[in-house]
């Protein structure tokens, strides 16, 4: 009897920032090299390779995913949104004003990663989801406030070797208060005005 041939490459169609690309593409390819190099799309950074720097971050149905550990045929069928892909037109979003604004970034190797976290930080707490260091993670609870402490381990997977950590912190907090400050239901003065 013959042995079954396999093969490893097959088309895939990857939903990126809202659009659909049909690749034909190895199995063994990663999100971020289909990403950087068959898509185009290099505003995700390759860093170390080895999903322990945070620079290939993208945004996977609304989480944060290493995309060079992730495989690019596991994530077919799935919303992926890359740093280029964050901004409403020409509006950025929140999380990238506030990066500019308080200088969350130097070298800025490190930034699309570091803002696709943050978006998705900003989303995980606003979800009352716990973190390692959030005092009492029950439900009856509440939303814990995103103090520093909060933010620095949310988002400790994203490294930055220049070291603009303060100033992310404060980006992240300043997203944050935007996010809340959009989502809180008009007061009747407001709604007045």
């Amino acid at each position: 009897m013959a042995p079954a041939t396999s093969s490893t490459s097959r088309a895939i169609i990857l939903n990126v920032n809202g659009e659909k690309h049909h690749l034909p593409i190895d199995h063994r390819i990663t999100l971020l090299d289909a990403l950087r190099e068959r898509l185009d799309l290099t505003g995700t950074k390759k860093g170390c390779d080895q999903g322990q720097c945070g620079a290939c971050t993208v945004l996977v149905d609304q989480r944060r995913v290493v995309s060079c550990l992730s495989l690019a045929v596991a994530a077919e069928g799935r919303e992926i949104t890359t740093i280029e892909g964050v901004a409403e037109g020409d509006e950025l979003h929140p999380v990238q004003q506030a990066f500019l604004d308080l200088d969350g970034y130097q070298c800025g190797y490190c930034t699309p990663g570091q803002i696709c976290s943050a978006i998705a930080v900003i989303e995980e707490h606003a979800a009352g989801r716990p973190s390692a260091v959030t005092d009492d993670p029950g439900p009856e609870a509440g939303l814990p406030p995103l103090t520093p402490d909060e933010i620095r381990e949310r988002m400790s997977g994203n490294l930055c070797r220049c070291g603009a950590y303060v100033s992310i912190v404060q980006a992240v907090a300043r997203a944050a208060e935007s996010r809340a400050a959009e989502s809180r239901p008009a007061t009747t003065k407001e709604t007045a005005a």
